[in-house]
């Protein structure tokens, strides 16, 4: 009895499966095209060698991003550079308000091609990408995005 169970059991997960891979849908990553709003290419500040291309858009389901195309390089000596948008060249942090000028977006840990998913479309005041070392608290570079 034990052994019909468990080739019928067997039968079924083996009809069950099929030959193609099901779809794994990455939702950090742009799903369908990625339609550029804006665009700018980074300034070095530090002697930090920051440079490359980076875009802010929407793929086609309307989620935001920010997107560093695969030239992006800058140095990483700490392991992490912080990334946010800012209302200029310049971070201006002032954590007793809010920090109204700057949106936190995320963490670079490595240099080339990388999304950076948005809760939601980022504010039109928002007009740099800045780069951020917060164990040096120092800019590493920023874009200014048109």
């Amino acid at each position: 009895m034990k052994k019909l169970a468990f080739v019928l059991t067997l039968g079924v997960v083996l009809l069950s499966c099929s030959e193609e891979d099901p779809e794994i849908i990455d939702s950090s990553m742009p799903q369908g095209d990625f339609a550029v709003s804006a665009s700018g290419n980074f300034v070095a500040q530090n002697d930090t060698g920051s440079s490359g291309m980076v875009e802010t858009g929407v793929d086609s389901e309307g989620t935001s991003f920010v997107h560093f195309a695969d030239d992006f390089e800058t140095v990483l000596a700490t392991g992490t550079v912080t990334v946010f948008l800012s209302t200029s060249s310049e971070a201006s942090f002032d954590p007793g308000s809010g920090n109204p000028d700057v949106l936190l977006i995320g963490n670079v840990s490595m240099n080339g091609e990388q999304y950076f998913r948005l809760n939601e479309a980022p504010a039109a005041k928002y007009t740099h990408v800045i780069l951020w070392c917060a164990s040096a608290g120092i800019p590493f570079g920023y874009a200014e995005i048109q």
